[in-house]
């Protein structure tokens, strides 16, 4: 194993590098760092679940040294894949301990998220962490504080926000006046929301868990729950310990493009409603309708999943201002529109996550940063809890914090099985 300080070595060499690299533009990278692919220069990870998203996490030895899973099965597949002399692991926290490994991947179920990053952070590791950035609004608060005090880089894989780039100059040239209203829906967001697909089932019946499953490492923080296999592996998705059913599993993909767009990656909506089925079950996500949010300056978001009741929003654009509609694409209303926006600046290009781990530079990346990407995740999350508590909520984005809702403040902060706390 490396020295103790090896790591904070290669950190700055490869953000050193960079700049290097900027002064020395007419000498070749084999010069400097004996090629793309020299060992000094590949940024190095670590992937930490090896399921069906893991999988494509894992890369080659010597980028991925370390795999992690609590399924022999998977991380062995997982090893096979990596190939060379990549490690495995069974606990995570073994791999934080490494000073050669530079980047943690965090591809696990959305309940693990939150508290692998906070230890990866404390770690001295950047950061690329699946969607959803975090599973409850208290995560989200502090997965923020343990990035900003450890000053490293992190980014939440969501499919970009390339699909946001028109969007925001057109909301930020003001042509559409004010204020606006979007509308998401499958017409908009192709995948849709897979309500009904991650739905979860009522009243499992306790099974015996496999051989080669640690259920109780799997369960980490949430609540226990006898294992059934509907519960691990993709399915999980169903379950509100979990995650947020299909909602928690595609929302972020198609509301952080937005949040960009509309300029709101410092703040949140301040009403939220939803229209579902009431009471849903405390255990199994179920269906839902429509989602309205209300930002403080009259912004609406209408999320609707065309799954359950009425399709409120078929037929309307994707943002609408009281001078324009946008339908996608390069489509304005009024024509003309197109034509003046020319006249306004673009906004900055989106970069890469190897150029924010890089540069340290992470403020216009290509995925959200951890402010931006717990902002667009605590949307997931106030929309559950408007479905789960079958009202309106009315949330404070600058203090994080439902005023006089200790119903609200309950599930945006649940209890978690010892040892895994914040």
């Amino acid at each position: 194993m490396m020295g103790k300080n090896a790591g904070i070595t290669r950190r700055r060499f490869l953000g050193g590098s960079a700049a290097l690299g900027a002064a020395l533009q007419i000498v070749p990278s084999s010069y400097v760092f004996g090629g793309p692919d020299a060992p000094s220069n590949v940024i190095t990870r670590a992937v930490i679940g090896t399921g069906g998203m893991g999988m494509g996490h894992v890369t080659k030895y010597p980028q991925t040294l370390a795999v992690c899973d609590v399924d022999s099965v998977r991380l062995k597949r997982a090893v096979d894949k990596a190939g060379g002399d990549v490690r495995a692991y069974s606990d995570w926290r073994e791999i934080l301990e490494r000073d050669d490994i530079d980047t943690v991947h965090i591809p696990t179920p959305p309940h693990w998220h939150a508290q692998i990053a906070i230890a990866a952070a404390k770690a001295g590791k950047d950061i690329y962490s699946e969607k959803p950035a975090t599973h409850t609004l208290a995560e989200s608060r502090a997965l923020v504080e343990a990035v900003e005090r450890a000053g490293v880089v992190y980014q939440a894989n969501t499919w970009g926000r390339g699909s946001g780039h028109f969007m925001r100059k057109l909301v930020a040239s003001g042509l559409l006046g004010g204020p606006l209203t979007v509308c998401l829906n499958p017409r908009y967001c192709p995948t849709g929301f897979k309500i009904r697909q991650w739905s979860g089932r009522p009243n499992l019946p306790p099974q015996p868990v496999p051989q080669e499953l640690d259920y109780d490492m799997w369960l980490g923080p949430a609540p226990y729950k006898p294992y059934h296999p509907h519960r691990v592996h993709g399915s999980f998705r169903g379950y509100w310990d979990y995650d947020e059913g299909g909602f928690g599993d595609m929302g972020q993909h198609h509301i952080d493009p937005i949040q960009y767009a509309l300029g709101k990656d410092d703040t949140g909506p301040v009403e939220i409603e939803a229209v579902a089925p009431w009471p849903q079950h405390p255990d199994a996500c179920g269906l839902w309708g429509t989602i309205y949010l209300k930002y403080a300056d009259g912004t609406t978001m209408i999320i609707e999943s065309w799954e359950w009741g009425e399709k409120t929003t078929e037929g309307r654009p994707l943002l609408e201002g009281p001078n324009g509609k946008y339908w996608g694409g390069n489509r304005l209303e009024p024509a003309n529109l197109l034509e003046e926006l020319r006249h306004f600046p673009d906004p900055p290009r989106l970069q890469s996550w190897e150029h924010a781990v890089r540069t340290r530079e992470n403020v216009h990346g290509a995925k959200p940063n951890v402010w931006q990407a717990t902002r667009s995740a605590d949307i997931l999350h106030l929309a559950s809890l408007a479905v789960r508590l079958g009202r309106k909520i009315t949330w404070d984005p600058v203090k994080q914090a439902f005023p006089d809702d200790p119903d609200a403040m309950r599930l945006a902060n649940p209890p978690r099985r010892a040892p895994w706390l914040l």
